[in-house]
């Protein structure tokens, strides 16, 4: 696959997945009110929609591995943007959770397959870079998120938040499904048993981190015992070993899922810090969280360079350290640099974690298993958070400080989970060629 449309395609991709994520946010309680719901139906258009996604997102990027990267991520835009659309024109509560569900199964299509194209399309020592532009667009859909939706919804109502995604959905699919390039998808049997018991116990695991249910988390760690028994004794195993029995990539998925866990935590403590604590508006709380969108942007587009200098291992453990001192800058609430200061460590740690775990994911996967290693990654960015956000609301009936004592230790957990990530000398170099610069995705370093 060509390189720029493959990067073209995997940023929009990555960008919807984000900008809905939190455009949502902002439309719920207009839409409660608007469709007569109660807050518990209203918070399962979000549970819903995670749960379908998270437990089929290594089995999507195996049918992209079989079938072809850019099919499957065709297929997951359109049937995203239609269900979008279908929300948007939703009658009722009832419709709008069973669309989510939709929504999230051909999300799960479409994820893991921006990471697949890239690795398809970029050689893999020259994964670094695509990797932090896909990166810094992420930051900017988060930072860009709630004040579109903020103007969507206040202007055009709820429902103008799920059409803002069917053109570019409709556009990116039609010309994925549509191109003439050829692929060379891995043809062989789909291990369907690996694939229903995996997601048997990703679903329980995230229902059960977000609804606090001890049931599902028994259902989640029966269906994970029986799965590991299962992948080593079938021939054609879901999960490759070539990939997932590589200890870097275990470090790595490790590290994405720490981080993500202390990042989102923090995020949901700093809205109580925010708005009960100093009795600030969303707008004004937006305004002192300015900080991590800012510098998530800019560390991911400098982290190449740390790749380059430091290795995967010093860059990953350096930049997860950050975090906990970001989180218990936090616990200062009376002081607004600190505040500062605070979201500014948190942007610029996870920025550079998301771009160089991820790179040694899917640097040390084969062509042929880029999609498992994208849905690896995607799930790893998926139950982090669930942990984060269950852990700090177990605690934040004690205040706001326990929770973020308890994410500043999750972030040490990640700097310890990064030791067997390799080092400069064993890594691929991610400087590009001279023949390839003119090539390149990114602007000359400035």
């Amino acid at each position: 696959m060509n390189r720029r449309p493959a990067l073209a395609s995997s940023v929009v991709g990555a960008v919807v997945v984000a900008l809905d994520g939190t455009v949502l946010t902002v439309a719920q309680p207009t839409l409660q009110r608007e469709l007569h719901a109660s807050f518990a139906q209203v918070q399962w258009t979000s549970t819903a929609y995670l749960i379908a996604v998270a437990s089929l997102l290594v089995f999507a990027g195996r049918l992209g591995d079989r079938y072809g990267q850019r099919r499957v991520f065709g297929l997951g835009m359109l049937g995203f943007g239609a269900a979008s659309a279908g929300i948007g024109l939703a009658p009722g509560i009832g419709w709008v959770i069973g669309l989510r569900v939709a929504q999230g199964v051909f999300g799960a299509l479409l994820q893991p397959a921006t990471l697949g194209m890239l690795r398809a399309a970029y050689p893999p020592d020259r994964l670094a870079r695509p990797l932090a532009v896909r990166t810094a667009a992420v930051g900017l859909a988060a930072a860009a998120g709630p004040l579109l939706g903020g103007a969507l919804v206040t202007g055009l109502g709820w429902r103008a938040v799920f059409f803002l995604h069917v053109l570019p959905t409709t556009a990116f699919g039609v010309f994925a499904l549509t191109g003439r390039e050829r692929e060379r998808p891995v043809r062989g049997p789909l291990d369907l048993p690996g694939a229903g018991l995996l997601a048997v116990a990703l679903a329980g695991l995230v229902h059960g981190l977000v609804t606090g249910t001890p049931v599902s988390l028994g259902a989640a760690v029966v269906a994970g015992v029986v799965f590991v028994r299962h992948e080593r004794r079938t021939a054609r195993p879901l999960l490759p070993p070539g990939t997932v029995g590589v200890p870097a990539v275990g470090a790595a998925l490790g590290v994405l899922v720490a981080a993500s866990a202390a990042l989102s935590g923090t995020l949901f403590t700093a809205v109580y810090v925010l708005q009960r604590t100093l009795g600030l508006d969303p707008f004004a709380s937006a305004l002192r969280s300015l900080p991590l969108a800012v510098l998530m942007v800019a560390s991911a587009a400098g982290c190449p360079a740390l790749l380059r200098r430091l290795g995967p291992r010093r860059t990953t453990a350096a930049a997860t350290a950050l975090l906990a001192p970001g989180a218990l800058l936090l616990a200062l609430p009376s002081a607004t640099p600190a505040l500062y200061c605070g979201f500014g460590l948190l942007g610029a740690g996870f920025g550079t974690v998301l771009v160089a775990a991820t790179h040694v994911v899917v640097h040390r996967a084969d062509a042929g298993a880029a999609g498992v290693a994208g849905g690896l990654q995607q799930t790893a960015l998926n139950v982090g958070p669930a942990l984060g956000v269950a852990v700090a609301g177990a605690l934040l009936g004690s205040g706001t400080v326990n929770p973020l004592l308890m994410m500043a230790f999750l972030a040490v957990l990640g700097v310890a989970a990064a030791r067997p990530l390799p080092a400069a000398s064993s890594i691929a170099s991610v400087t590009p060629h001279v023949d390839e610069r003119d090539r390149s995705p990114l602007p000359a370093q400035r």
